[in-house]
């Protein structure tokens, strides 16, 4: 069992994991980029520990500066919330490679369902009906081609992460080709990964959701 916990994230959600954690009677590692120098959730956690320059490349998702970070702190745990590294296989190995428990899924399973090009190449392996969509686009003229036989609106996504983030409907190959860079971008700063692909835009869907949690112990809720 763990009594340190190091929250690889910052703003709300690092603050919601700190709490949870100050509930639990555990103790809490804020990291912080330069910018967030005193940030709300570095002021709320037990300890916080500088991880570098601005951007989250070089802080946020320096997968050597937050095991370091861990390992100065005295922390045995990383809680990575979500966005980030949260569905990063990397960061599973890292935490499995230096001694540490990940609080999320274990790396195989990260692998599988993480990356959201492989996680549909999954679902139509295993005859799970997906929407209409492509791999991860190489090329601007690759996205036009396949919206065009897919057919508008398109909605452009990043492969890797969550959260919304790095996400645009285009309703023409105008806003197509906007969308792609944007989200291109959005998805290189917020996760390293600068891969998007291309799904049909299902206009005011039902949405329906399952949260399933599970532990190390065989108990699932």
């Amino acid at each position: 069992m763990f009594d340190t916990v190091l929250v690889a994230n910052r703003g709300e959600i690092a603050v919601r994991v700190i709490r949870a954690c100050r509930d639990l009677g555990l103790r809490s590692v804020a990291v912080h980029s330069e910018a967030d120098r005193g940030a709300f959730h570095t002021r709320l956690a037990d300890t916080a520990v500088e991880i570098g320059p601005s951007p989250a490349a070089q802080s946020y998702l320096d997968l050597n500066r937050l095991i370091a970070a861990a390992k100065e702190s005295g922390a045995q745990a990383i809680h990575p919330g979500y966005g980030f590294l949260s569905e990063s296989p990397r960061l599973a190995r890292a935490c499995a490679d230096n001694g540490l428990v990940l609080i999320g899924p274990p790396e195989e399973a990260m692998a599988a369902m993480g990356d959201k090009v492989t996680a549909r190449g999954r679902m139509q392996a295993a005859g799970v009906p997906v929407v209409p969509g492509t791999d991860a686009i190489a090329d601007q003229g690759e996205a036009l081609a396949a919206a065009h036989e897919i057919g508008y609106p398109i909605l452009v996504k990043a492969s890797a992460g969550g959260g919304g983030i790095g996400m645009r409907a285009a309703r023409d190959e105008d806003e197509l080709k906007y969308a792609i860079q944007v989200c291109s971008d959005a998805a290189a700063r917020s996760f390293g990964d600068p891969r998007v692909f291309l799904e049909r835009l299902v206009d005011e869907p039902r949405h329906i959701e399952i949260q399933v949690l599970a532990d190390s112990h065989g108990n699932t809720i």
